[in-house]
């Protein structure tokens, strides 16, 4: 059953030295709150997985708290490259990166199978492409029925999935709406779970059939943070800082501007910054 923490306290329960971290999120509700926390707190050594690292995972391995990466697109989106990122991976700053690249349905894929507690994923992919040749956990299995050869990848199981949501209630069952990636199969694959929301009600009511619920018992712990995927966007909370996006850019490309960043916005800020960030009043996001 979830529990109802702040978001100190949830970061310290359950993200370890060593893990394996998800932080996901597909442009819409990216917990950039959260994993500003897992800096603050000097997390070390993580192994980071996203299907789309964007600028919290740049942030992240910016400050070193990343020994590896799996990921299937790396990118400031729609601006360029992620300067820590490429820092990292060239010139070992501020330490070695260790990558793993897939293709986008490989990891969802694998997600699920984590989801399902099964021990790989299948898929029909990486025809005519040169990723198997550079990755080894991309293997084949042939299927005993037709014959057929397909792609096999290892199923994703993180130690710690972390994600931001709409609403949870009071007893820790979270809402997700909108453009939801693989938040539901990245939870339901790890052994423990953070899930960061915009409100806690009494009831959620889900508005419509489409709507993904995470019942508490899937869920470790649920923390209360307004705007805490700016400058991601939340459907109907706040849109997305293109402005921002843009901005990172130049931020990053400096490793000197990069660390006074995280000094001025990150060690000196906390989770209650990120309201402040995103506006009090809900807006419609594109």
């Amino acid at each position: 059953m979830a529990k109802i923490l702040s978001l100190s306290q949830a970061v310290a329960e359950n993200v370890r030295d060593g893990d394996t971290v998800a932080m996901e999120g597909f442009t819409h509700l990216i917990p950039y709150a959260a994993g500003h926390e897992v800096i603050r707190q000097g997390k070390k050594d993580l192994y980071l997985v996203r299907m789309t690292p964007d600028i919290l995972y740049d942030q992240l391995i910016g400050v070193g708290a990343a020994r590896g990466m799996k990921f299937s697109w790396g990118g400031n989106p729609g601006v360029g490259s992620l300067h820590r990122f490429r820092d990292a991976v060239e010139n070992q700053w501020p330490q070695p990166l260790e990558i793993e690249e897939h293709s986008h349905a490989a990891m969802a894929n694998a997600y699920e199978a984590g989801a399902a507690n099964l021990p790989f994923a299948m898929l029909r992919g990486y025809i005519g492409a040169d990723l198997p040749k550079v990755n080894p956990n991309i293997r084949n299995v042939t299927c005993p029925f037709t014959g057929e050869v397909l792609a096999a990848v290892p199923a994703i199981r993180p130690d710690v999935t972390i994600i931001h949501a709409l609403r949870a209630d009071r007893k820790g069952n979270v809402l997700l709406e909108g453009i939801v990636g693989v938040q539901k199969e990245a939870v339901l694959a790890a052994k423990r779970s953070i899930v960061t929301v915009e409100e806690i009600v009494d009831e959620l009511n889900p508005p419509s059939p489409n709507s993904v619920v995470l019942p508490t018992w899937a869920v470790t712990a649920v923390a209360l943070v307004p705007g805490g995927a700016f400058p991601s966007y939340a459907q109907g909370y706040y849109a997305r800082s293109n402005a921002f996006y843009i901005a990172w850019d130049e931020i990053a490309r400096d490793r000197d501007s990069f660390q006074a960043w995280i000094e001025e916005y990150v060690m000196k800020a906390g989770p209650e910054d990120f309201a402040k960030y995103a506006g009090k009043k809900p807006v419609k996001s594109a």
